[in-house]
């Protein structure tokens, strides 16, 4: 029987708060020159909403803009988070290593995110997740921009008989009630409790992994 593990990017492997600062700032001080924005940055704004689709992101953040300026501000902010990957001013999660190194051994490892693909990719070579990780799914792939359906082209084209989908969002654990694995909530920098209560279960540290069922 194929076992599995699906996990999130952002705020579940890698520590996407080191780098969204500085970004997000970068982006709203070019939209501050142009006379699309006055007042402070949205940052606490974006962390509520961290790990939505990102059409999502910009309608949220600047609802007053058009399609294109939300087209623009979404390849700007995404050159800036790259640039921070590649200079490695973010971080993997305490023990995402150790744990990766470890799942590989007994499960299938795989990554379903709402981010965009040279996004994920950038995180991926910049830690040598490939060491561990097998594919690299993004939102962009599929249509309609739904968690569950890219967890089901995850299951689908890898013939993935059991597992489970580890993230921090409650559309990561409603993408694992849908397609009938496990879920685990992991209560990191985004996660919020309200969202985690539906996770089967819910851990502080990802080296907890190691020791518990999974699939």
């Amino acid at each position: 029987m194929k076992k599995a593990i699906i996990f999130d990017m952002d705020g579940t492997l890698f520590q996407t708060n080191l780098i969204l600062e500085p970004a997000l700032s970068a982006t709203f001080d070019v939209l501050r020159a142009k006379g699309l924005w006055q007042g402070d940055t949205p940052i606490e704004k974006y962390r509520e909403i961290m790990g939505v689709p990102l059409p999502v992101v910009w309608e949220t953040l600047c609802p007053m803009h058009t399609l294109e300026t939300h087209e623009e501000s979404n390849a700007l902010f995404h050159s800036k988070l790259i640039e921070q990957i590649r200079n490695r001013q973010g971080a993997l999660y305490p023990n995402a290593e150790q744990t990766l190194e470890a799942l590989a051994e007994n499960y299938h490892l795989f990554i379903a995110s709402n981010g965009q693909t040279e996004y994920l990719q950038a995180i991926v070579e910049t830690y040598q997740l490939q060491r561990f990780i097998e594919g690299t799914y993004s939102i962009q792939s599929i249509p309609g921009g739904h968690k569950s359906d890219l967890v089901k082209k995850v299951i689908e084209e890898n013939a993935i008989q059991q597992g489970s989908v580890v993230g921090d969002r409650s559309s990561d654990i409603q993408a694992a009630i849908d397609n009938q694995l496990l879920s685990v909530g992991v209560r990191f920098d985004f996660a919020q409790e309200t969202e985690l209560q539906k996770a089967d279960i819910v851990i502080n540290n990802l080296n907890e992994l190691r020791y518990l069922k999974l699939g």
